[in-house]
C-alpha cells in the first residue's frame, strides 16, 4: 500500500499544471468552453430551434436563448426518460440525477451525459485528489480506504435501460475500477435505499478497514459516526480508524457542524475539504486548507452566467460574464453544460470572495430566505448567527430551521426558530438574545425591521427533542443521500409539518 499511495499521490500532482492554467487564463478557458458547448449542441433539437449554428457571440446566445429553469426545461427531460434522444445535448442519456434541492416539492430529475461525468464530476473528483495531495505532500490517504456516504439508484418506470437516482449513487456506479479499489463499503451496501439498515451494514462493512477518508453530507455523516461509536463504545473516530485525516464535505453549510465534527475527531491536524458538487455539475474545490473559500472550476464543461439577486425574478432578468463579477455580492448561478442544461438558474446564491483567481462561497439558496418583512435573511446570515451564539453559549447545534410568524391579534411579527440541540445552552433565553443580536450585526435590513420591535419582535426559539428532524425526514421519505434540512422557509409549511411529527413523538 505504501507503494500504492505514492504512485496514485504522484499522478493526482500532474493535473495541478492544467489548474494552474486556467487560472492564470479565466475569461480565455470559459470562452473556449462556450465555444465547444454551442458547437457540440448545433445538430440537437434545442441547437436547431435556436440556430446555434448562427450563434457567434455570447451576447447573441444571450439575446437569444431564455433563461431556463427546471419547470421550463422539463418538457425535453420527460421525453429523454421516455427514450429519446439528441433533443438537449447530442450523446445519449441514461442517467438522471434526482434532486429536490431540499426536502421541499417535487423531484426534480436532472440529465448526467457521460461527458458530464467524465468532464465534470469525475474530473472535479480527481482535482479534489490533486489539490489535497499538493498541498500535503506527506499525505497517506491512498495508504487505506475512502468511505463514501452515497444515494441509491433505480431503474426509470419507463423501462427503457435508464436509470435515475442520487447523484452520489450514479457517481459511485459508474466509478472507474480503479477508484474502486481504494473506497468502501461495497457498492451492494453503499447502494442501499433503505438507509437504517444501510447505517447497520455500513457499521459492520468498515470497521475492519483503514479509513483513512471520509466524504459526504455532514448531516448524514455525523448519524454514521455516531452509531459507530455506539457500537464500538470508542470516545471518538480517531480511536476507531487511526489513520483518519480527511473528511470531504459539501451539499450544505459547514458552519453549523464544524464544534460537532472537532468533538468526533479531536486531532488539530485532521484536514477538512469543501466542495461543490450539485447534482447539476462540479463548481467548486476548496484549494487552500485554512480557508473556507472554493475556486471556482473553469474548464469543466460549464460555461458560466451570473444574474445579481435585483434581477432574479423578473421576466428578461440580466445576467453578467465572469469578467463583470463583482466582489462580496450575491448572485444567482444561471449554467449552460455539457449535460444540455441552457442558460439553467440552478437554484444557489454565490459571492466572490477573490478575482484572482476566481474564489467563491455559497450564500444560500434563490427560494430558500426569510423575507416576510422585508428582512431579507439569507442562510450565510442564520448560519453565522448560530455559529456565534454557540461559541459565546457553550452550546452546539445538531439542526435547524428558521420560518416566519405572521402579523396577528396586534402582535409584530416574528421569527420562529426551531432548534436541535447536541449540547443544550444553559439558558436558552441568553442564547436567543445572543443570536438576535448576532443576526442584527450581520444584517442591516434585520437589524432595521428589530429596531424598537417595530416590524419584528424577539425571536421565538424552540428547542426540540433530539431526533426531531431525523424523524421529519423519515415522514418525508427523506432519509440519506443529499436530502436536507431546509434552513430558511418564507412560509411555515415545514415548521407545521414538524410540529405534527413532535406531536406524533409525544403520543407514541
Amino acid at each position: 500500500m505504501p507503494i500504492l499511495n505514492s504512485i496514485v499521490s504522484w499522478l493526482m500532482k500532474q493535473r495541478i499544471h492544467q489548474i494552474e492554467l486556467f487560472i492564470k487564463y479565466p475569461h480565455e478557458v470559459q470562452q473556449d468552453w462556450f465555444n465547444k458547448l454551442i458547437e457540440s449542441a448545433r445538430s440537437t433539437e434545442w441547437g436547431q430551434s435556436f440556430d446555434y449554428k448562427s450563434i457567434r457571440t455570447v451576447e447573441d446566445f444571450k439575446n437569444r436563448v431564455p433563461i431556463q429553469n427546471y419547470e421550463s426545461l422539463s418538457p425535453f427531460i420527460q421525453r429523454l426518460m421516455k427514450g429519446e434522444q439528441n433533443i438537449l445535448w447530442p450523446s445519449d442519456i441514461k442517467w438522471f440525477a434526482k434532486s429536490s434541492g431540499t426536502t421541499a416539492g417535487k423531484s426534480k430529475f436532472i440529465p448526467v451525459s457521460q461527458e458530464a461525468m467524465e468532464e465534470c464530476h469525475f474530473k472535479g473528483g480527481k482535482d479534489l485528489l490533486a489539490i489535497y495531495c499538493h498541498n500535503n505532500p506527506e499525505t497517506l490517504m491512498f495508504s487505506g480506504k475512502g468511505l463514501a456516504l452515497g444515494g441509491s439508484h433505480q431503474l426509470n418506470i419507463e423501462g427503457n435501460d435508464s436509470f435515475h437516482g442520487d447523484i452520489s449513487a450514479i457517481l459511485l456506479q459508474n466509478l472507474p475500477f480503479w477508484a474502486q479499489w481504494i473506497r468502501t463499503p461495497d457498492l451492494s451496501i453503499a447502494l442501499m435505499d433503505k438507509w437504517e439498515e444501510k447505517i447497520e451494514k455500513m457499521v459492520k462493512a468498515t470497521l475492519s478497514e483503514n479509513v483513512t477518508n471520509i466524504s459526504g453530507v455532514p448531516t448524514w455523516t455525523l448519524v454514521l459516526a455516531r452509531r459507530i461509536l455506539e457500537v464500538t463504545g470508542k470516545k471518538n473516530l480517531m480511536e476507531v480508524w487511526p489513520n483518519l485525516e480527511l473528511f470531504v464535505h459539501g451539499a450544505v453549510s459547514f458552519t453549523p457542524y464544524r464544534d460537532q465534527f472537532r468533538q468526533l475527531i479531536p486531532s488539530d491536524s485532521f484536514n477538512y475539504l469543501e466542495t461543490y458538487n450539485a447534482s447539476e455539475g462540479f463548481f467548486g474545490i476548496q484549494d487552500r486548507l485554512r480557508s473556507d473559500e472554493m475556486l471556482l472550476m473553469l474548464d469543466y464543461g460549464v460555461f458560466y452566467e451570473f444574474m445579481p439577486l435585483t434581477e432574479y425574478g423578473k421576466e428578461d432578468p440580466l445576467t453578467i460574464q465572469l469578467d463583470e463579477v463583482e466582489l462580496n455580492k450575491n448572485y444567482a448561478l444561471v449554467i449552460s453544460t455539457n449535460a444540455g442544461l441552457w442558460r439553467y438558474v440552478i437554484g444557489d446564491t454565490i459571492k466572490f470572495t477573490n478575482k484572482e483567481p476566481y474564489r467563491i462561497k455559497i450564500t444560500g439558496r434563490t427560494k430558500l430566505f426569510i423575507n416576510a418583512f422585508g428582512e431579507e435573511v439569507i442562510i450565510e446570515n442564520s448560519d453565522n448567527a448560530i455559529r456565534i451564539a454557540c461559541e459565546k453559549t457553550g452550546a452546539l447545534v445538531r439542526d435547524y430551521t428558521v420560518a416566519p410568524v405572521y402579523f396577528s391579534s396586534g402582535e409584530n411579527g416574528a421569527h420562529e426558530w426551531m432548534i436541535e440541540f447536541e449540547k443544550a445552552p444553559l439558558s436558552l433565553e441568553y442564547f436567543t438574545d445572543v443570536l438576535d443580536t448576532a443576526l442584527k450585526s450581520l444584517n442591516s435590513d434585520y437589524e432595521a425591521k428589530r429596531y424598537k420591535d417595530m416590524a419584528l419582535r424577539f425571536p421565538i426559539v424552540q428547542h426540540v427533542p433530539q431526533g426531531t428532524f431525523y424523524n421529519w425526514l423519515k415522514y418525508k421519505g427523506k432519509l440519506g443521500g443529499q436530502h436536507k434540512v431546509p434552513r430558511l422557509c418564507n412560509d411555515r409549511l415545514f415548521m407545521e409539518e414538524i410540529n405534527e411529527v413532535l406531536r406524533q413523538m409525544k403520543v407514541s
